[in-house]
């Protein structure tokens, strides 16, 4: 019992150190290459959905996650990197760090992309220096798949959210808090 959890405290020692890494050390996309990756993401989403297409067309300001990686074993934590685009130009760059900690085990790779609807939610985006989702404007996850009976008229939300490019395992329960702040690109 002993080794084992001297093997999660290692873990999470270790994936700590990982994420906390300097950018330029930790292998940092370039701006032009979230940028390019988050346009793919969006219009990729655009595709599939009518729903976030309609929602695009009223957003005050799209954040676009388009690669998170995230894992664990019963300490757990992900990263990405992603851009925020007003009016269909490139207004900032962020990144999103959760830690967790519960029953929980496995990877996987995903992003999603935030439609944030109007003034107010965006302003929680520049509040503080870093946004937690879940403390401020509601956010409403919307399946792709359901997402065919919304229609712009019949959400009222502050930001809404869909989930996109889903891979791997992930499976538990813990608690966890995301992280969303400004960086320099």
């Amino acid at each position: 019992m002993k080794h084992v959890r001297l093997t999660v405290i290692l873990f999470a020692l270790a994936f700590t150190a990982g994420i906390c890494m300097p950018e330029k050390q930790a292998g940092a996309a370039s701006a032009q290459e979230i940028d390019l990756k988050a346009r793919m993401t969006l219009d990729n989403l655009y595709a599939k959905s009518p729903a976030a297409k309609a929602l695009g067309g009223k957003a005050t300001g799209i954040l676009v996650f388009p690669s998170i990686v995230k894992g664990g074993f019963i300490v757990g934590g992900q990263y990405g990197e992603g851009a925020l685009f007003k009016q269909g130009r490139t207004a900032g760059f962020y990144n999103t760090v959760q830690l967790s900690y519960g029953l929980q085990a496995g990877g996987q790779k995903y992003g999603y992309v935030l439609f944030f609807m109007n003034e107010p939610a965006m302003a929680w985006l520049d509040k503080t220096d870093g946004w937690e989702l879940g403390v401020g404007p509601t956010i409403v996850v919307v399946e792709i798949g359901a997402a065919g009976a919304m229609t712009t008229t019949t959400g009222h939300s502050q930001i809404y959210a869909f989930f996109v490019n889903q891979k791997g395992l992930m499976a538990g329960l813990g608690l966890q808090g995301t992280k969303v702040t400004k960086i320099n690109k």
